[in-house]
This record gives C-alpha cells, structure tokens and sequence, in this order.
C-alpha cells in the first residue's frame, strides 16, 4: 500500500531561549536563507535600533531599514525599498507591527523572512498572515510562514508586559477558536483538519494549564512555543480557523467601531473568547478562562479596557460581519440584541461573583 503523507510548512529554525539574539548570524548563514550572505534587516526606531547596536557589528552583510507606524502603505514602501538589493532574505527584527511588515514586504518581492520576535505579542510571529492596517481598518493578508524564528526571553522581559499579556489571550482564545470550528464541522458539515485543531487547541491548553507568571523563563517558553504552534496550525489548515473563531469576531469589531479606544489584540480576544465560551454553554470553561486571563492581569469583562456593556453588546452584534461566511456561535445562536444583552449580563454575573 503506498505511504500517505504530507509536507507541513514550518521553520527549518526556532530558536526560544534567553540569549537567542547572539546566534542570529550563524542562523542566517544557513545556506538555506542567505547563500551569499546578503539579507535586508527591518526594523523599529525604538528597541529595534538599541538591538542594532549591539548585533550589526556580526551581521556585515546586512542593509537596515526602519520600519515606520506599521501599516499596508510602510509594508509597501518597505517592498519597493528592498526590491534592487538583491538579497537572499528579509529579517524582520521586533514587534508584531515590524514582523507583519517585513513578512508582507518579503512576500510581495519573493523572499524568504527570518522573524526575530522583541516581544509575544501574538501569534503573527510564526503565522501565513500579516495584519495591517489600511483605509478601511485593518487588513489580513495571506503570507509564507518565516523560514526561521528567534525569540530571546532576555529581549523579551525587557518590553512592557502588556506585549506578554497579550500573546497570552491570543493563545488562550485558540480554546474557543477550535470549538467553533468544531461547532462548525457539526452543525454546517465544514471540513476540519484534525491536525491543525489539535495544534492549536494544545497551545492555548498549555498557556491555560501552566502554573508561572509574566516574568518566569518557563512560562515565557511555553507561550512563545504557543504561539509558534498557533501560526503552523494555520499554516497546515491553510486559513487562520484554528486560531479565530467568535473571539476574533468580537476583537475585530471592537477595531472597527472602537478604533481610537481599542485595548490591544490580545486583551480583546481573551475577553470575547471568554464569553463565547459562555455563549456556548461551557460555564466552566468559561469561568476558567476568566480566572486565567485574570490571574495575567488580563480583563474579563469590558469595562476592564474602557467599554460600557451597551458598547459591548454592540460589538457582538457587529462582529459577524467582519468574517463573512465564517460560522461560529455567534451564527449560531443568531440572539437578538436583547438575547445579547442578557447573555453577556448573565457572563459578567458568573465570572465576577
């Protein structure tokens, strides 16, 4: 009988440890990513130029560029400036915003990216998509995974925690994701990769189930690992269902309708994947999720980032339309603004209390 297999596309690197940063140089003379060890690097003007201080002097046969606010125009921009220079990769040092870019920018003129994550911020550090901004809001664009992957835990205990706690509801709201796309494959017969599901609920179960804090290395290890398996479990589903569900939903409406006030990615789909969980009748789960997000300092319900319930309600009643033609419990239920309204009062009663 012949052997049924397939390719899943991954990193041939990913390097998650404290002092990571000192071997990105060996890493790009992989003759793999850089034959002729010419590699454009992007980069921040915050924490990505103190780190260029201290690694160009090993990286000789790199040309910088600094990234601007992070949006579809820098992407652009960041494409055309790179085009003549013939390198053999692109190195996207820093935050999510720079890696979003440079993965774009390598896509649009086909190069291969190495994402050097500063802070774990969200899955987008090993992920096919890049989220930007444009004129209409904010964007996913469909990307080749990075070819490798550094996350210094030394770097990333340097930045804000907020970035950590960020990544955290990301990983943890893959929880809710995967149950609707299971709710998905039940009720509308949608085809679900059990690989990719399993990936991606795991991830968001090891964050759950893990006793350390923001500060600890272990912790830090288990997110950053995460959140890598976050990204290559959309990457073998093709589409970004194993890690959004009604959560994204939810976030990406409060983008839309909130976009001066939102708090970050990962604060708003934590919260949402918490109560959709709700929404799904799994109180426990529910009640679990919240206790985890608040043991992070992660909000649990809206007012925790500035939104009043009313504001809230509207969101939920928003968010279906922000993925058209993706069936979650939101689509489900299909509630009323009333059911709405009650629904999220019964949540905020039940995680408060």
């Amino acid at each position: 009988m012949p052997v049924l297999s397939r390719l899943i596309p991954s990193p041939v690197v990913v390097d998650i440890r404290p002092g990571a940063l000192d071997g990105l140089a060996d890493v790009l003379a992989d003759q793999r990513i850089s034959p002729s060890g010419r590699f454009a690097v992007a980069t921040s003007g915050g924490s990505g130029a103190r780190l260029r201080e201290r690694i160009a002097p090993v990286l000789p046969g790199a040309t910088w560029y600094e990234v601007g606010g992070g949006d579809l125009d820098d992407a652009i921009r960041l494409a055309d400036e790179m085009k003549p220079g013939r390198y053999d990769a692109v190195v996207g040092l820093g935050g999510g915003k720079v890696i979003d870019c440079a993965k774009y920018a390598a896509a649009r003129i086909g190069l291969p990216v190495v994402a050097v994550a500063t802070n774990l911020s969200h899955d987008g550090i090993c992920s096919p998509v890049s989220i930007l901004d444009n004129d209409a809001g904010r964007g996913s664009y469909g990307v080749p995974t990075p070819i490798a992957l550094l996350v210094d835990l030394a770097v990333v205990r340097e930045a804000p925690i907020r970035f950590v706690r960020s990544g955290i509801g990301d990983a943890l709201s893959n929880i809710s994701a995967v149950a609707d796309w299971e709710l998905a494959h039940r009720v509308k017969g949608e085809r679900i990769d059990g690989l990719a599901a399993a990936m991606a609920r795991q991830a968001g179960e090891s964050v759950l189930r893990h006793p350390g804090g923001c500060g600890d290395d272990g912790f830090l290890t288990v997110l950053a690992e995460a959140l890598v398996l976050s990204g290559i479990a959309m990457s073998i589903a093709g589409h970004t269902r194993p890690s959004s569900g009604a959560c994204h939903e939810i976030g990406h409406a409060l983008d839309l309708l909130y976009p001066k006030r939102a708090a970050s990615h990962g604060e708003q789909v934590g919260l949402a994947a918490a109560f959709a969980t709700h929404l799904r009748g799994d109180h426990e789960g529910a009640r679990q999720l919240a206790g985890v997000l608040r043991r992070h300092g992660l909000p649990v319900v809206a007012r925790d980032i500035g939104f009043g319930d009313e504001e809230f309600v509207r969101a939920v009643r928003l968010a279906p339309e922000t993925r058209p033609g993706r069936y979650t419990v939101l689509e489900h239920l299909e509630l009323s603004p009333k059911g709405i309204e009650e629904a999220y009062a019964e949540y905020v009663a039940a995680v408060t209390s």
